[in-house]
């Protein structure tokens, strides 16, 4: 790092040029890894796991680890949602579920024997709390007799709730049973949009769930928004963010919503004429960076914003800042040791994900195998690759002598083709290269993903991430 050893890219306040946005937004991946999702094979087999972790075993790991568990269960469809969700009011779907899952966390938990020491843990979805009280209460007891959590203190413990499916009671005992952040998810507070969307959820009650957290001792409290839903303007816009800054959450995702019908049933539900035009979401997005900055909040990258004393915000200063299939995290360098239907693991240089359906999840498991239906074994130009998206990500600079102490290549040679294109974002204004440092500017922060995708080897060659059977076609939202 600089001298300061605070990333100067960092540090500045964040640009945003709307002609600069017209100009180079075009589709990209998110990086919450790379390679990318879409470039895993089913090549990569239940063994090929059982490797990685043996090879970790090899070589005495003693890193704790972070563990993602998957409840794709939701009451009501968001018309919006992307997510692998099923949708039932059949509470028994959820109890089946549950036992395969704890039976998927006994078998890791062997697995990870004698190096199952858990710093981090995140409950996503679908809607975790669609599980009862008693049966999280079930799963958390689980999880422990199967790993070794550290401290509350130490330990980061999240889960997504929706503020629809819990009471003020069940907020707290969430506490109890050992979660110690909590994400809300409220996309629009405008009632016509709510509506648009099939989401309907009054403020007031949101509001209650934000102070049960509070008062229960939630570490930190996070808010997801989108922008270009269905009847939102500007001017719905500021009223929700208005009302967003005045709950206080530590930290705030606003993210942009990728309107792709033919890839999600739901959202052909959505009336298109009652989305709102490129112009009005570009619009948007510069109402959010600016009524957000002017309201304290860091930038943290893509769509995160953070309280200058938050977790992320710290992390990021002192160039400790990650990024994962959950987003930023505090929480750098861990094997992500993912269950549940869709999940997706990183472990040592692989990446892994489960079967998509329940019919095959329990099969599987019935056989006694992890339900694991395709992955990658990363090279070394991939792991060089994903070091420096990582980097570029969560601090905005890249120091290219650290890079070459770290693997065996001359920085200028191995990426002659990717410096020739960033010489034209430099251009642009989006980067600056010197002999020594790749940073982005403050111009260039918020089309981060553009910067990242010039060391992304397979958009430039359509190579699939090893042998077998291709990856499905890439699919991946604007980058603005």
């Amino acid at each position: 790092m600089h001298a300061s050893l605070i990333p100067a890219a960092t540090s500045r306040p964040l640009e945003f040029d709307p002609v600069l946005i017209r100009k180079l937004a075009k589709s990209g991946p998110r990086y919450s890894s790379y390679p990318t999702a879409d470039r895993f094979t089913d090549a990569f087999t239940y063994r090929d796991y059982l490797q990685a972790v043996a090879s970790l075993r090899m070589r005495g790991s003693d890193k704790p680890l972070s563990l993602y568990l998957h409840i794709p269960f939701c009451d009501t469809v968001c018309y919006y949602c992307a997510c692998n969700k099923i949708v039932t009011k059949n509470r028994d779907k959820a109890a089946v579920y549950l036992s395969y899952l704890k039976r998927e966390i006994d078998m890791q938990g062997r697995l990870f024997g004698g190096m199952n020491h858990v710093e981090q843990l995140h409950f996503g979805g679908g809607t975790p709390t669609y599980l009862s009280d008693a049966q999280m209460e079930e799963l958390m007891l689980h999880l422990r007799r199967c790993f070794q959590f550290a401290p509350d203190e130490v330990g980061e413990y999240a889960i997504e709730v929706d503020p629809r499916t819990v009471s003020a009671e069940r907020v707290h005992s969430l506490r109890r049973q050992g979660f110690n952040r909590i994400s809300l998810g409220v996309q629009d507070y405008d009632e016509q949009v709510q509506v648009a969307v099939n989401r309907v959820q009054p403020e007031h009650e949101t509001q209650a769930i934000i102070d049960a957290a509070r008062a229960a001792g939630f570490r930190s409290v996070s808010i997801d928004l989108i922008y270009g839903l269905p009847k939102q303007d500007l001017a719905t816009m500021a009223q929700t963010l208005a009302k967003v800054i005045k709950a206080a959450p530590d930290r705030i995702a606003v993210y942009n919503y990728a309107h792709l019908p033919h890839l999600f049933k739901p959202q052909r539900r959505i009336i298109e004429a009652d989305l709102p035009s490129a112009e009005t979401r570009l619009a948007m997005l510069g109402l959010c960076i600016a009524t957000l900055g002017a309201a304290g909040y860091t930038y943290i990258g893509m769509d995160h914003f953070a309280r200058p004393d938050d977790d992320l915000a710290i992390a990021q200063k002192q160039g400790r800042l990650h990024r994962n299939f959950q987003g930023y995290s505090t929480h750098a360098d861990m094997d992500l040791v993912s269950c549940g239907v869709s999940a997706i693991s990183s472990v040592a240089a692989t990446y892994s994900q489960n079967v998509k359906t329940l019919d095959a999840y329990y099969d599987l498991i019935d056989r006694n195998e992890l339900p694991i239906e395709r992955g990658i074994r990363l090279n070394m130009d991939d792991a060089l690759r994903r070091t420096i998206i990582q980097m570029l990500m969560c601090q905005f600079e890249l120091s290219i002598s650290a890079i070459e102490m770290a693997y065996p290549i001359v920085f200028a040679d191995y990426f002659a083709a990717e410096l020739t294109q960033l010489a034209a974002l430099e251009e642009d204004g989006l980067v600056t290269l010197e002999p020594e440092w790749l940073s982005v500017t403050a111009r260039g922060r918020i089309l981060i993903r553009n910067v990242c995708m010039v060391f992304d080897r397979y958009l430039s060659t359509g190579a699939a991430g090893g042998a077998g059977t291709g990856p499905t076609p890439a699919r991946h939202s604007r980058t603005i």
